[in-house]
């Protein structure tokens, strides 16, 4: 028997056949303190030699073997008291058994590979092992494209990336691993260990090359364990395919995460210390399951019963942290009547806080299973699972975008048809006036009002200094005439869209919620806002939901949702477009009355809109009878008629710009060409996302410039002195985002003056209201009412200060208006209304004081 290697003995423990052989990896610290192996079937080989600096020497006095150099039973003692006080856990190559009182440390065999038990605790090297084949093939892939794996890098980041489709491309790999793509799908754990494992031989030698070169000795590198991230491996499933018959497997999805809880810590190896001696041993946890010792490996001992020390040294974790994605579905995918699916994903190590609520994310990982909480409580044994993905790489969809800004395109992938598609589009002769018409094509007429909606679709671009480039729409007017039903469209078209109702919606499912998890942590879920990010979000019944106008004051303008809540404070990217459709109150708009008063909406809310419209249904037999002829039409044959469509003015008169004259946007919208065909939502859909991935910021030219500031300026002077608290600065940031969408639908880095005077049509029509819409604050009683008021408030307080006095009779007041050729019916209903907005404060007895005046 060899004595000093313990080679040939009862103990075979160097031999991966042998029966000593300690492969699982779980380790303990006896009752003498010494690290060992729960694996102990080795005999009582005994050894004299062993390792260098005293961490495995024979005891003087009673000849047993102790790990690291220790002071041994008798009393006797090798290697330095620093050694004694830090036992440690075995290196990667070592194996520890334990025979009666015998406790052996032995060098495992693990061929040339240091960190194989980093990868394959429970397989031993063996050459001619197809494991250590694909190991090999895998090397000699890294040794031929050394140029993109950066050794340093890897060592600081634990982890590398890995092309599959690369991989595939490679006839050699290939040709020497000819099943990878199926193992990889099957198999994946094995296929990635053994991936890892190659790339952790070549970076070990590389750094142990350069730092020998640096201090001309032998160096010893360790390094943690490397993880393999893949990328490019399809197809991509459907969460609703991702059944049962995916347990194991690797797999592709694509979705938007909805939730993000906080980072925890798992554990992978748990130190126990025994109830009855005190002994200490590390089991490994596989899958964050806790995994207790059976019983103590100790033969006087053998307790079952253990206390799990998580401040142990021995105690080994890693950054956990789950996330929820939600499916993405297509036109042809949408199912009606049910909740969309989600599917849980674990992120951990280098993965973790790689997105937040509202991103689109394609993912890599393992299909695996683990009980239900409802089913862990009940006590009994579980029969139901919960199916997971544990996360092998993420790509984040923004993170690739962040040099085209504003781009949105959903993680679109565009074609070489979808590119002759485009090109096709993009050549019409009247190019604008198709992308309206086939914008919503059911809904006849009101093409200013989706020339609007189309524009803020595109979108403007960000400036870089924080001003937002998403336009916002309101669309106001009477029930029955399609609003509902052109958001419907813009969702349908836009590259990344959300739907909601306002009877039906609540501020954080706007906004973002709060909820809180098993352990007491709370984890943030992305609403609406949130999750069309860089999208649009159409919000219909707006003026049914008062109680949420405020949580979109901040989304709106800064184009972001923050929260403060339960300790928690973060902010959270909402750059969509606010597309919104309202009733007036009482069902019917009141002209009397101004846009505000119709919604009641705050003055706050209502400026962030850069265009809205109104919409009042008034008999009008001309556009009645084409009306009717476009329904019958759409019902007799499916499709309505090209025909000429007569834009009107929302009182039912012929289209007029604010000025009175006919305008050329207006007319060149008017459908005359009876082979005009609209273009399929799923290729308008195409052409936006192209239009916003690659004309990211058109520049307005000096003779756009020139048109947006005379018009500025002309509604400046037009509206001041009385009426300009709301002509701001606001409206010309709306012209330029809107001309540049106008530059963008026709795919243009420089927007013209034609542009400019599109959109400065558009600003005069959409201002077009007898109540005048553009002066949000009023609260008297339309614009004529408002005027009359302050003319004659002007002049009641030069007469006041003439006379020295600031308290007027009703009779004294309507002669005193008589004198200023000021109409004078219905007097008294005046005076209340300037009593009820605080121009005059009753005193009784029909007397009024100026407040104005003091």
């Amino acid at each position: 028997m060899d004595r000093g290697n313990n080679l040939r003995g009862r103990g075979q423990n160097s031999n991966p056949r042998g029966r000593g052989n300690a492969s699982r990896g779980d380790w303990y610290r006896g009752r003498n303190g010494k690290w060992m192996n729960r694996n102990w079937r080795g005999g009582g080989g005994r050894s004299r030699g062993g390792r260098a600096g005293g961490s495995f020497a024979r005891n003087n006095s009673g000849g047993r073997n102790n790990f690291d150099g220790r002071r041994g039973n008798n009393g006797g003692s090798s290697g330095s008291e620093e050694d004694a006080d830090d036992p440690g856990m075995p290196s990667q190559n070592e194996v520890t058994t334990i025979q009666g009182n015998l406790v052996n440390t032995v060098q495992v065999n693990t061929g040339p590979y240091k960190g194989w038990k980093l990868y394959f605790p429970e397989e031993a090297y063996r050459d001619g092992n197809p494991t250590v084949h694909k190991i090999k093939v895998f090397e000699l892939y890294i040794q031929k494209n050394k140029q993109f794996y950066s050794p340093s890098n890897i060592q600081n980041q634990k982890a590398f990336p890995v092309d599959v489709k690369s991989l595939i491309a490679d006839e050699e790999f290939l040709g020497e691993w000819s099943s990878f793509n199926d193992e990889l799908t099957n198999n994946p754990e094995h296929v990635l260990n053994s991936l890892s494992l190659a790339m952790h031989q070549y970076v070990l030698e590389e750094l142990e090359k350069k730092l020998e070169s640096e201090v001309d000795e032998k160096v010893d590198v360790q390094l943690p364990t490397i993880r393999a991230r893949v990328s490019n491996f399809e197809p991509l499933i459907l969460l609703k395919n991702l059944k049962a018959n995916y347990y194991g497997k690797l797999v592709s999805i694509k979705g938007t995460v909805i939730r993000v809880g906080n980072t925890k810590l798992q554990a992978t190896w748990l130190a126990f210390k025994c109830s009855g001696c005190e002994g200490v041993q590390s089991v490994r946890q596989p899958e964050g399951s806790i995994v207790q010792p059976t019983q103590c490996p100790e033969k006087t001992c053998r307790s079952r019963s253990f206390t799990p020390l998580q401040d142990s040294s021995h105690t080994q974790t890693v950054n956990w942290q789950l996330i929820r994605l939600q499916e993405i579905l297509s036109d042809d995918q949408r199912e009606g009547g049910r909740v969309p699916r989600t599917v849980e994903c674990e992120l951990t190590e280098d993965l973790i806080e790689s997105c937040v609520p509202g991103d689109l994310i394609s993912l890599t990982g393992i299909v695996k299973v683990r009980n239900t909480e409802e089913s862990m409580k009940k006590g009994k044994t579980p029969s139901t699972f919960q199916q997971y993905i544990k996360v092998v790489s993420v790509v984040n969809e923004k993170s690739n975008s962040q040099n085209a800004r504003n781009s949105s395109t959903s993680g679109m992938v565009f074609d070489i048809k979808d590119y002759y598609a485009i090109q096709e589009i993009h050549s019409n002769k009247h190019l604008f006036r198709l992308l309206v018409h086939s914008l919503c094509p059911t809904i006849y007429g009101h093409e200013m009002v989706k020339a609007g909606l189309l524009l803020a679709l595109f979108g403007g671009a960000l400036d870089g200094q924080g001003t937002r480039g998403n336009p916002h729409i309101l669309v106001v007017g009477d029930p029955g005439l399609g609003k509902s039903q052109m958001l419907h469209a813009c969702v349908s078209v836009a590259p990344r869209g959300a739907y909601v109702c306002g009877n039906t919606s609540t501020t954080s499912g706007l906004t973002v919620t709060l909820s809180r998890e098993g352990g007491g942590d709370f984890a943030l879920e992305a609403g609406a806002l949130v999750l069309s990010d860089q999208g649009c979000c159409c919000i219909d019944e707006f003026d049914k939901m008062s109680s949420q106008h405020n949580a979109l004051l901040e989304a709106m303008e800064q184009q972001c949702v923050s929260i403060a809540k339960a300790g928690v404070v973060c902010s959270l990217p909402a750059r969509t477009s606010v597309l919104a459709a309202a009733n007036p109150v009482g069902g019917h708009y009141n002209k009397s009355k101004t846009v505000a008063e119709n919604l009641k909406l705050g003055s706050a809310l209502l400026s962030r809109f850069d265009l809205v419209f109104i919409l009042l249904d008034q008999p009008n037999e001309l556009l009645d009878s084409l009306l009717s002829e476009h329904v019958m039409a759409m019902h007799s044959k499916g499709k309505p008629e090209p025909g000429l469509l007569i834009l009107t003015n929302p009182d039912g008169t012929p289209n007029q710009s604010l000025d009175g004259g006919s305008g050329v946007l207006s007319s060149s919208l008017r459908m005359v060409d009876q082979s005009l065909e609209p273009v399929p939502h799923h290729l308008l859909r195409k052409y936006i996302a192209y239009a916003r991935k690659y004309v990211t910021n058109p520049v307005l030219s000096k003779e756009a410039r020139s048109v947006l500031q005379t018009f500025y300026r002309e509604l400046r002077g037009r509206y001041q002195p009385a009426d300009a608290t709301l002509v701001t600065t606001r409206q010309l940031e709306s012209l330029i985002r809107l001309t540049q969408a106008r530059a963008k639908v026709e795919l243009r880095e420089e927007a013209t003056a034609r542009d400019a005077m599109d959109v400065v049509e558009l600003m005069r029509w959409s201002l077009i209201d007898n109540t005048s819409a553009i002066e949000f604050q009023r609260s008297g009683s339309g614009q004529k009412t408002r005027s009359k008021a302050k003319q004659f408030i002007r002049a009641l307080e030069q007469y006041a200060e003439h006379q020295s006095k600031n308290i007027f009779s009703v009779k004294e007041m309507k002669s005193f208006a008589q004198n200023i050729s000021m109409d004078t019916t219905d007097f008294y209903s005046f005076i209340s209304n300037l009593n009820t907005n605080g121009f005059l404060l009753s005193k009784g007895n029909n007397m009024y004081q100026l407040a104005t005046c003091g």
